[in-house]
């Protein structure tokens, strides 16, 4: 009989690692302590940083955030990508132009907005998967059109202010509007609700298990009488709403019309999906997508706090992002897995 073999400490640490690498695919635990960490080492080096007022703004900036990914997130999960995000936020910020140029009604200006990002987006998606197109150049130019269209309503000027936004819509992201008569900022309980929904979405219908599928592996899904193209058109079209969905909440904090406001939220949309640690085609969800938004938001606060310029926090964003897109690119690839 030979002797049972006692793990030596080396055997105990590599086993300890490779528990935490396999519980950090299932829960974003590493993005959870950093983003921990730095809210700590804010409150410890910026005095107010913990008042109930700051953390109500980080949530509104981080909510926001969330907000714009929400469609990122469903394309990069699908094998995708969305470069249009800019283009179709600006064409929702016209929900304070459209009511004084067209003589509409603030509801009829959102679904106009709606219906025409839906279709549009929707068009991308088809053609992406019936020409086997690459959606950075599509989604670039349906982005484009979107923004043309913008500038159409608008007219000549770079800038406008409308007719102002409702009072309602400028209370979604104001720090001192309650919910339900608690102090938190109705645009934090939009965003809480929904991730829930997202995350029922995709985990729990039928739907959504076919969009992880197509993302996985879109030759096996086809093969599995999932009809993928339908996948492709919806996915892209629910990404231009929501993208201009989340312009007309910007246009609420923002009071006015300028068209070149989406531009930051692009890339902003990108890095909180890769940092929160989804890779096309999956692994990943939208859970993970709001703890790298409020990462890199309260990152944002920390570095303007300490003088930090817009120049380095960019070279700091493109360096996180790089690092999260090594990190998470060395693992086998879903499609591998199943």
């Amino acid at each position: 009989m030979s002797a049972v073999e006692t793990p030596t400490a080396g055997d105990r640490r590599r086993g300890a690692w490779r528990w935490l690498a396999h519980q950090q695919t299932r829960f974003p635990l590493l993005q959870l302590v950093v983003l921990a960490g730095a809210y700590v080492y804010g409150t410890a080096t910026l005095p107010g940083l913990s008042s109930w007022l700051s953390i109500k703004t980080i949530l509104i900036l981080g909510s926001l955030a969330c907000l714009v990914s929400v469609g990122q997130t469903m394309l990069i999960l699908m094998g995708g990508f969305d470069l249009s995000v800019a283009g179709f936020t600006v064409l929702g910020t016209m929900v304070l132009v459209l009511p004084g140029t067209w003589h509409v009604s603030f509801g009829v200006s959102v679904l106009i907005i709606v219906a025409f990002a839906a279709f549009v987006g929707g068009i991308a998606g088809w053609i992406c998967h019936r020409l086997d197109l690459s959606p950075l150049i599509v989604t670039l130019g349906t982005g484009g059109i979107a923004l043309g269209v913008a500038q159409v309503i608008v007219g000549s000027f770079a800038f406008a202010n409308g007719t102002g936004a409702p009072v309602w819509l400028e209370g979604l992201t104001s720090p001192v509007t309650k919910s339900f008569g608690v102090s938190i900022p109705p645009v934090v309980v939009i965003t809480v609700v929904v991730t829930a929904l997202m995350a029922v979405f995709l985990h729990r219908t039928v739907v959504g298990r076919r969009l992880l599928a197509t993302g996985a592996n879109r030759g096996a899904a086809d093969l599995s009488l999932v009809k993928t193209r339908r996948i492709w058109t919806g996915s892209f079209a629910f990404s231009a709403v929501m993208s201009a969905l989340f312009g007309v909440v910007l246009a609420g904090y923002s009071g006015s019309v300028d068209l070149s406001i989406g531009d930051p939220y692009l890339f902003l949309s990108v890095t909180a999906v890769f940092v929160g640690g989804t890779v096309f085609g999956g692994p990943g969800d939208y859970t993970r997508t709001v703890v790298g938004a409020l990462f890199l938001e309260v990152l944002s606060t920390v570095l303007i706090g300490h003088g930090v310029g817009a120049a380095a926090q960019q070279i700091l964003y493109g360096v996180i992002l790089l690092l999260a897109v090594t990190a998470y690119g060395r693992g086998a690839r879903l499609r591998d897995r199943i």
